[in-house]
C-alpha cells in the first residue's frame, strides 16, 4: 500500500461558500474515501485563503477588522465539514501562524536561490483576481471573469523569475497523465510554450497592509498567490523535515484537485516555485469545470446562485453528496437547476435504491427466519478504473445500473407473490429470490462507500439486523 496526498485549492473568504466549491470538496473527499478503503494512508488537506487586496476592502466596507471578518468566513466553510460530511485530515487556515512562518521560509529559499528581484512595475490590476492582465487578457477592455476595468498600478515590487523554469515546466507538462483532462495539460504546455514572464510576488505595504510581511522588508507583504500556494506543504508541516512531509510528500502520490481557472496557477507557478525551493513536484492535477444554472453563470445578481447548505437543507448530506458527484462533470462545466436537481432526487434516490432497499429488507424481515450471511467483496476492476480515472459520474452510473438489475430481478421472478403460494416449493423458491436480493443489495453498499458513506452504514446494518430501514431519502414535498 501507498501513501496518498489528496488537497484542494483553498477558497478564497470574500463571501459565503458556493456550489463550486462543494463539489470540490466533495470530489476530494470521494477520491481520499477509497483510497483508504483500497489500505492507502491518506492525508487529504482543505481549509482557507484568507489574505490580499479584495479581503482588505469587504473587510473595511463592513467595518470589521480584517481578522474579524476572515474569522466569520473562515467558520462558514469549517461548517461544510459537518454538512457534507467531510473527512478531511487538516483545515489550514494562510492566517495560521505556522503558514505564515512557512510562506516566509519558501520566499528565503527562493531567494537564497537567485529567483527573486525587485523591479518597479506598471500594469493593469484586477481586484477580483487578485492579479495583474495584460491587454490580451481582457475583453472589451475589461476582466471576463469579473467585467470590470482592471485599476491602472504603478509601483515598486518583488518579482519571482519564472523565466527561469520555462525549459522545466516544459519537460514537467509533456509526462502523459499529470494532468486530468488532457486538453488542461495541452493548455498548460502550450502556454509555456508561448514563453513566460516573470510575476509580481509584493505589493506596496501602503497599497495592501493585509498580508504576510516580505522577510526583511518592512515596506512589503506578500502577493496573496505566493502565500496561499504554499499551503499545500506547509499543511504538512514543512519547512520542518520527517514527519507527515517526508511521509505524504516526499514519499506520497501528491494529487491536486481545483477548478480549470487555475491551471496557470497551480501546475505552472506553483511547480516553478517548488523547483526554486528544491522541493518535489506535485504528481498529478485534476481539473474541474465550472457549474453554471440556467445556461447562466452563477450570480447573486441574476439570482441564481445555489448554496450547498441550500442542498443540504432540502435533500440531506448523502443525496448532495450523490447530487454533486454524480450530475457533476469532473471535467466538463455542468448546468443545474433546482428542477432537475428535484428530478435527479426522486427518480435515482427516492424511486430508485430507497425503493428497492426498501422492498428487499421489508421481504426479508417478513419472511426471512434468520438474516442472510453476507461478505465483504472486492471491489470490480471495472469500477476501479472509473475511480482511478476520477469519472465519479461513471462509477455512480454503474451502481445504478446494478440498482435497476435488482428492481428487473423482483419483477421478472415476483417473490412477492411466490411467497404467498401453497406449495413448499415455491415459498423455498422465493426465500431463495429474498436472499439473493439482500446479498445484491448487501454487494452494493461496497460501491456506495466514497460516494454515501452513511448510507451505505445504514443499508450494511439493516441487512445485519433483517430489518427494513428508516426510509433513506424522504419524498420531497410538492
Amino acid at each position: 500500500m501507498a501513501n496518498k496526498y489528496i488537497t484542494t485549492t483553498l477558497p478564497y473568504v470574500n463571501a459565503d461558500p458556493h456550489i463550486g466549491a462543494a463539489y470540490e470538496l466533495v470530489e476530494a473527499d470521494a477520491i481520499a474515501r477509497y483510497w483508504r478503503l483500497m489500505g492507502h494512508e491518506v492525508f487529504f488537506n482543505t481549509g482557507t485563503d484568507e489574505h490580499g487586496q479584495k479581503i482588505a476592502r469587504k473587510a473595511d466596507e463592513k467595518g470589521q477588522s480584517r481578522q474579524e471578518y476572515v474569522d466569520y468566513y473562515a467558520g462558514e466553510f469549517e461548517r461544510l465539514k459537518d454538512a457534507l460530511n467531510l473527512s478531511y485530515d487538516n483545515f489550514i487556515r494562510t492566517t495560521d501562524p505556522h503558514h505564515i512562518e512557512a510562506a516566509q521560509e519558501i520566499w528565503r529559499v527562493c531567494d537564497a536561490k537567485g529567483d527573486i528581484y525587485k523591479k518597479k512595475y506598471r500594469g493593469l490590476y484586477c481586484v477580483g483576481c487578485e492579479s495583474f492582465k495584460t491587454e490580451s487578457d481582457l475583453v472589451d477592455g475589461k476582466c471576463p471573469d469579473h467585467n470590470v476595468e482592471p485599476e491602472k498600478v504603478e509601483e515598486e515590487n518583488y518579482f519571482f523569475k519564472l523565466s527561469n523554469y520555462q525549459t522545466y515546466l516544459e519537460e514537467y507538462l509533456s509526462q502523459d497523465g499529470i494532468i486530468l483532462p488532457e486538453w488542461r495539460r495541452q493548455e498548460a504546455l502550450n502556454f509555456v510554450k508561448k514563453g513566460l514572464e516573470d510575476f509580481s510576488i509584493s505589493r506596496e505595504k501602503s497599497r495592501l497592509d493585509w498580508g504576510v510581511p516580505v522577510p526583511g522588508d518592512e515596506s512589503q507583504v506578500m502577493y496573496v498567490w505566493f502565500d496561499a500556494l504554499t499551503n499545500y506543504i506547509s499543511t504538512l508541516g514543512w519547512p520542518e523535515e520527517g514527519g507527515s512531509f517526508e511521509k505524504f510528500w516526499n514519499n506520497g502520490e501528491v494529487v491536486q484537485v481545483a477548478g480549470k481557472d487555475q491551471v496557470r496557477f497551480q501546475s505552472i507557478m506553483w511547480q516553478a516555485m517548488l523547483r526554486s525551493a528544491g522541493i518535489k513536484a506535485g504528481d498529478k492535477f485534476v481539473y474541474h469545470g465550472f457549474i453554471n444554472s440556467g445556461g447562466q453563470k452563477m450570480s447573486k445578481s441574476i439570482g441564481n446562485t445555489i448554496s450547498p447548505y441550500e442542498l443540504v437543507e432540502k435533500y440531506g448530506t448523502e443525496a448532495t453528496r450523490y447530487l454533486l458527484l454524480r450530475h457533476v462533470h469532473p471535467f466538463d462545466d455542468t448546468d443545474i437547476t433546482w428542477e432537475r436537481l428535484d428530478e435527479w432526487y426522486t427518480a435515482n434516490l427516492v424511486n430508485g435504491i430507497g425503493n428497492l432497499v426498501s422492498r428487499v429488507m421489508k421481504m426479508a424481515e417478513t419472511h426471512l427466519d434468520t438474516p442472510v450471511k453476507v461478505v465483504d467483496e472486492p471491489l470490480e476492476e471495472s469500477f476501479i478504473k472509473l475511480l482511478e480515472a476520477y469519472r465519479f459520474d461513471q462509477a455512480l452510473d454503474t451502481i445504478f445500473l446494478h440498482v435497476g438489475k435488482g428492481d428487473e430481478y423482483i419483477q421478472q421472478t415476483e417473490p412477492f407473490k411466490l411467497i404467498k403460494s401453497d406449495s413448499d416449493e415455491d415459498v423455498t423458491k422465493a426465500k431463495e429470490i429474498i436472499e439473493n436480493l439482500v446479498t445484491h443489495v448487501y454487494r452494493l453498499t461496497g460501491y456506495l462507500k466514497p460516494f454515501m458513506p452513511e448510507t451505505s452504514k445504514a443499508i450494511q446494518e439493516a441487512v445485519k439486523e433483517k430489518k427494513k430501514p428508516e426510509n433513506l431519502f424522504n419524498r420531497l414535498e410538492s
